[in-house]
């Protein structure tokens, strides 16, 4: 049997086809955090995957946020799937469906235990597992995402706290019940300074509150397993701590650089400078007897955190039927009625009308309306000269927007042709050509056109260049060949200096480097004498906003000459009224 926890960072954003995603993982049981996935946004491709089963909890305070996913294959399909650590969140009526051994809940209000269950953090599933002696025994799977603990937020550190207690009274009833639990997924908690890349002093390190709560929460390594207590699910006693081991450290106790998020942003997983924050612990009999390796999968990418899988020497026995909370019994997916009134109901199609049939249509109303309100009008022909004259206005009131619309489309292409044929042209002042008289050559030229070296011409219908006078008794006209000599002439009389010609070029030149600068020069960090990279301040404070150089390569340990240095320049800031 073969298990796979994944941060995958947003289940709808992976490179591949989901199916192909999890098939490549090649595991009976496939557990996501981080989904970003509400029930609104869940798509059939998401949510029913040939030869798997899924189970979801979704984030019902935000959207994009959180949720975990629980996808099963078909030899695997579980007894029984719940979403949530309370049982607040059930949906059915049927106790028979619900796994039940909620734990003590004395310490928490309602509203707590409410507010801890609506982001969508936890999925528990239950199978039935057989032993190589072939017992059968429960094992219970709890897919997890732990809040992460905002430093500044102290409201945030005290919900995580709550969390982990919750979680873990309710991993201790199932287990005080008879099953086996594993608690898998993103927590949130780097264990050890083993598991750390840059870790504090000891003292420091050990004295975060999440830290504390997962060392009693975990049983030491190498100490003796004590047997299951046998006693009600909704046991007195809050919590017990010591019943679950970490798999991975079971197997590995002193392994470093055993990574499993990274920052991504700094380029750190080619560093391997990360965490190992995500886990699979199993309670510490199916750990010793069950469990038979747990490793971490740092080459698969496609998110910020890797997966980490867990092997046992059991096989699954497949439920006879699904789970009540199955994605494939939602009603978007399950294709049933949603409503047994909609069953009996027809849909009426409202038949389609050509513009031509509407027209005729607003003609005959307005006709009728118009008899009614004269009903002196008897003769004939009055009558069909109002509908001809009422179609005539309906379909040229239609026809305008478009006449208009094809008529600027047409405007706008002939005025582009006497536009600049420069980009340069923008930035030169134009020169104004006072009017001239109307009697002369260029007042009556037609549709002028600019060619490339500066001739102007006008085009009759047959589309020959030729200069002819608008004046209605004029019958002369200029021909194509003087119109050419006429103008050359004029040319070469207003010829610039070379001088003025080069004294331009320069102008010109000035006024690109002025605009177009570009940014400075990137200084070379101290380390490596390598270009810098410009970055911006994310974090909010005074300096919010503010950009600085920095190494190019990426973020790791001091020691490792192949990661950034500490090389820090701030960019200076701008002048007001400059243009840099």
């Amino acid at each position: 049997m073969k298990i796979i926890t994944w941060n995958i960072n947003g289940i709808r954003a992976t490179k591949s086809p989901l199916k192909k995603v999890i098939d490549d993982l090649d595991a009976d049981i496939v557990c996501f955090q981080e989904t970003k996935v509400t029930r609104d946004q869940l798509d059939e491709p998401t949510a029913i995957v040939e030869g798997y089963s899924s189970y979801y909890s979704f984030s019902k305070v935000r959207s994009g946020y959180s949720g975990v996913a629980t996808y099963c294959k078909t030899h695997a399909t579980p007894l029984k799937a719940e979403e949530g650590l309370t049982g607040l969140l059930a949906t059915t009526g049927d106790e028979s469906a619900l796994i039940g051994c909620y734990g003590n809940h004395a310490d928490f209000t309602d509203e707590e235990l409410q507010s801890l269950d609506n982001e969508g953090r936890v999925i528990i599933t239950q199978h039935k597992i057989r032993a190589a002696e072939g017992r059968e025994e429960l094992l219970t799977i709890i897919n997890v995402y732990v809040p992460r603990a905002d430093p500044e937020r102290e409201d945030r550190q005290v919900f995580k706290q709550r969390f982990c207690q919750l979680l873990q009274t309710r991993a201790e009833a199932l287990v005080h019940a008879g099953s086996h639990v594993i608690i898998l997924g993103d927590l949130n908690i780097s264990h050890r300074q083993i598991d750390h890349c840059d870790p504090v002093e000891k003292e420091e390190f050990d004295a975060r509150p999440s830290r504390k709560w997962l060392s009693a929460f975990l049983k030491p390594i190498g100490t003796a397993a004590e047997p299951a207590q046998d006693v009600e699910a909704d046991t007195d006693s809050i919590v017990t701590g010591g019943i679950f081991l970490d798999t991975f450290r079971y197997f590995r106790p002193n392994e470093e650089n055993a990574f499993t998020c990274w920052n991504t942003s700094t380029g750190a997983r080619q560093t391997n400078y990360g965490t190992r924050i995500d886990y699979i612990l199993a309670s510490a009999d199916l750990c010793e007897g069950l469990v038979k390796d747990c490793v971490i999968w740092p080459d698969i990418e496609g998110s910020d955190h890797c997966p980490v899988k867990a092997e046992l020497t059991c096989n699954i026995v497949q439920s006879a039927k699904y789970p009540p909370i199955c994605t494939k019994f939602m009603p978007e997916f399950s294709g049933k009625q949603q409503k047994l009134s909609e069953f009996f109901s027809k849909s009426v199609k409202e038949p389609k009308h050509t513009s031509v049939e509407l027209v005729k249509s607003e003609a005959t109303i307005f006709k009728e309306e118009f008899c009614e309100k004269d009903e002196s009008v008897t003769d004939a022909r009055t009558i069909t000269e109002v509908k001809h004259k009422t179609e005539t206005r309906l379909l040229s009131k239609r026809a305008a927007p478009l006449l208009m619309k094809q008529t600027s489309k047409k405007s706008k292409m002939h005025d582009r042709k006497g536009k600049q044929s420069s980009l340069m042209n923008f930035f030169v002042s134009k020169t104004i050509t006072p009017a001239k008289e109307k009697g002369s050559l260029d007042s009556g030229i037609e549709n002028r056109t600019c060619v490339e070296d500066g001739i102007f011409l006008s085009q009759n219908s047959d589309g020959e260049g030729t200069y002819s006078s608008q004046e209605s008794n004029e019958t002369s006209s200029v021909t194509y060949s003087e119109s050419i000599s006429l103008h050359s002439s004029q040319e070469s009389n207003e010829t610039p200096s070379s001088q003025e010609t080069i004294n331009k070029s320069q102008n010109l030149k000035d006024a690109w480097k002025t605009m177009l600068k570009g940014p400075p020069k990137p200084p070379s960090c101290k380390g490596h004498k390598e270009p810098c990279v410009l970055r911006t301040v994310k974090k909010e404070g005074v300096n919010f906003g503010r950009q600085f150089w920095c190494c190019a390569r990426p973020q790791g340990h001091a020691s490792n000459p192949l990661a950034r240095c500490e090389h820090f320049e701030w960019l200076p800031k701008k002048k007001k009224g400059s243009l840099k």
